[in-house]
């Protein structure tokens, strides 16, 4: 991805040596502590779940899909901007049928779809704001999916998230830095954008996370169609 491309901020810290201590760091103490979300809760999603014929937006190093129970030889296309994170999570997951795509969400995805399911587990808050224009993430998976397709994930909420004192000022400190473009983020706002692209939607906050499921893509208008 180019330095001057919106989205680079939000994925440039994922070096390999980031990566290494990724699970300890992000999964192991973030996630539950800073964010109050056990961990178990995000894999749970995954085991409900996942389907067949999976897509994983922003793998990061293949910790939950390693733990969904798949069976051994299950497709799965690994799709992030970069390439450290499809290499890292691909030599984890070696034991299913892995695809890598080195592309960015927030664009048309170039995969060949239909998908049973697909993730975006800590992307969304990563991605440029304010949270409309991460529609277009949301939209783009919808595009790819199977017509009882399910898309699910979780994201960091903003400013107005159940925080702590402890979450708040990190949550304020990632976005200056431009890990996080989400201050503005809602619960309201994320359900609206998997509205706008699905028939159904469930969204729970944990902590000062959103957990969402969302299924029944809307079918694209046709060309020339009227809105």
């Amino acid at each position: 991805m180019k330095r001057d491309d919106p989205a680079y901020e939000g994925q440039r810290e994922y070096t390999p040596l980031f990566l290494k201590l990724y699970d300890p760091l992000i999964i192991g103490f973030f996630t539950p502590v800073v964010w109050r979300c056990p961990t178990t809760r995000l894999v749970e999603g995954y085991r409900r779940h996942i389907g067949h014929r999976h897509l994983d937006v922003g793998p990061g190093t293949g910790y939950f899909v390693d733990r969904a129970g798949m069976p051994d030889g299950s497709p799965v296309t690994l799709l992030d901007p970069n390439v450290h994170v499809l290499d890292h999570a691909s030599r984890r997951l070696q034991r299913l049928d892995i695809t890598t795509i080195e592309a960015d969400v927030c664009k048309p995805l170039p995969v060949h779809g239909p998908f049973d399911s697909a993730a975006l587990n800590g992307v969304l808050h990563c991605l440029p704001g304010p949270l409309p224009r991460k529609a277009a993430a949301v939209a783009n998976v919808a595009a790819v999916l199977a017509p009882t397709g399910v898309l699910f994930g979780s994201s960091i909420l903003g400013l107005s998230g159940r925080h702590t004192w402890l979450s708040r000022n990190i949550l304020k400190a990632n976005n200056r830095r431009g890990t996080f473009d989400n201050l503005g983020d809602t619960q309201e706002g994320l359900s609206e954008i998997l509205e706008a692209s699905f028939e159904r939607v469930e969204l729970e906050t944990v902590g000062s996370m959103a957990i969402f499921a969302a299924t029944n893509p809307r079918p694209k208008p046709s060309a020339g169609m009227t809105p």
